[in-house]
């Protein structure tokens, strides 16, 4: 895989006879202007604020109450708080990295990985661990959106016939079918707008509605698993949740190069102000979800908050519904860099044309290939322990540090040094911890599980 984005003009030659220089930088701009990244670079600040918001609050914000008891009260809420500074460290710090070059920005995640650690090296450090990520959430998030339309389904109508998760899966697709075709960031932004709305909608009825319930009869706190293997394995699958809820990391670059760039007002301001902001809603969103869900049903609660809510039904049909609209624009801010990517390949490397038809197969073909896994393996809590771990810890909590250290060099021991060091060893933790507990889960419950039931 050539290094996208920071070739040399050779590498656009269609033939063999060497071209004039205007025509390779014309094919070359042409392709810029093509690839869904770089398209539109009109963004205003609040832009980054609901991209944010989408990418960020996921349905890891319904699994967190399930997290905290696997993980229990001091270190659930200590490791909740501790993710939430670290990740506004790690972000602050991509932010920045942006366009730390005078006269070049890093769009896309890989570019900054290639600046930092060459061009080969670059390349098979972030990317298989970005595409991962984003792969990944988009699996999981045609499990979150089934799973919410079958429970929507069941909650408006319990006497209707049952209709099974699979079926959910590919009504669900069918809208991301549709949305994507939209061509680049800045044409999702009113899509984002709404998923970002909607999630703070679907977490503010998830801890009113569990306030509403008042705490049950009976709560427990005590760990789940009845024994000392078990209890270990669950907290390390909790610690991958945790990571989970904090994603946003995959994507800031891209939504960073929407925004447009003057020496006097470098998008690095309008970013920051955005990412703030964003993170006030995380904080408002996650929190209450997590600390009331837990004290109100202890050790009982499910890996998704909401089905432990069974009434007022109409509003969990409502929260479930919102779930369902956030996960529909969610799914397309982590599609838009894989499409990117994909479409990137194609282009340069391997001369095709950058055409419409072009475009249609490769976005057509990945949403049915996303939606076909998450029909075949819908695990959802385990899924998300195991992506968590696995590749959003290194993208979110560790990978920003590593390489401001390999390209700005702070002191030996300062705190820069000291404070890159810290989180890089929590990150290599979450890292190897979370998929080994997260795998047990998977493996216990596929026991059970019967292929497209």
């Amino acid at each position: 895989m050539g290094s996208l984005g920071t070739q040399s003009p050779n590498a656009f030659n269609t033939s063999p006879h060497q071209q004039p220089i205007e025509e390779k930088s014309e094919r070359e701009k042409k392709i810029e202007e093509w690839l869904p990244i770089n398209a539109d670079r009109s963004a205003k600040w609040w832009y980054s604020t609901f991209h944010n918001v989408t990418a960020m609050v996921g349905a890891g914000v319904l699994g967190l109450p399930y997290s905290l008891a696997d993980l229990g009260w001091g270190p659930g809420v200590t490791i909740l708080i501790l993710s939430w500074i670290i990740t506004l460290y790690t972000l602050w710090q991509m932010v920045e990295m942006h366009e730390m070059v005078p006269g070049k920005r890093f769009d896309r995640y890989h570019e900054l990985g290639q600046h930092a650690f060459g061009k080969k090296l670059g390349l098979y450090i972030v990317v298989p661990q970005q595409l991962v990520v984003e792969i990944g959430v988009n699996i999981v998030y045609m499990v979150t959106g089934g799973a919410s339309l079958q429970k929507f389904h069941n909650t408006v109508c319990p006497s209707c016939k049952h209709v099974k998760l699979s079926f959910f899966i590919m009504i669900f697709a069918s809208s991301q079918f549709v949305l994507s075709h939209l061509p680049n960031f800045n044409s999702i932004s009113g899509v984002s707008l709404v998923a970002a709305v909607m999630s703070f909608c679907y977490s503010t009825i998830g801890w009113t509605a569990s306030v509403h319930k008042g705490v049950q009869n009976g709560v427990q706190y005590s760990n789940k698993a009845h024994t000392t293997t078990g209890t270990l394995f669950n907290f390390f699958n909790a610690l991958g949740s945790v990571a989970f809820a904090y994603a946003g990391h995959n994507v800031v670059l891209e939504i960073q190069a929407t925004i447009p760039s003057t020496p006097q007002k470098p998008s690095k301001i309008p970013m920051w102000r955005g990412v703030v902001v964003a993170y006030i809603v995380v904080a408002l969103c996650y929190f209450p979800v997590a600390i009331i869900g837990y004290l109100v049903f202890g050790n009982e609660v499910k890996d998704n908050i909401l089905i432990s809510l069974e009434k007022p039904a109409w509003l969990i049909a409502m929260a479930n519904f919102f779930v369902v609209l956030h996960v529909i624009g969610s799914y397309q801010i982590y599609a838009m860099p894989v499409f990117d990517m994909i479409e990137g390949v194609l282009v340069k490397n391997l001369n095709f044309n950058p055409s419409k038809i072009l475009r249609f197969v490769v976005r057509n073909v990945y949403v049915a290939f996303t939606m076909f896994i998450a029909i075949s393996f819908p695990f959802f809590g385990g899924l998300l322990g195991f992506f968590g771990g696995f590749a959003f810890a290194p993208t979110t909590y560790f990978l920003p540090c590593i390489m401001w250290l390999a390209i700005y060099k702070p002191k030996r021991f300062g705190l820069s040094w000291c404070t890159n060091w810290i989180c890089i060893v929590l990150g290599l933790c979450i890292m190897i911890l979370s998929p080994i507990g997260a795998l047990r889960n998977i493996i216990l419950e596929a026991k059970t599980y019967k292929f497209y039931s």
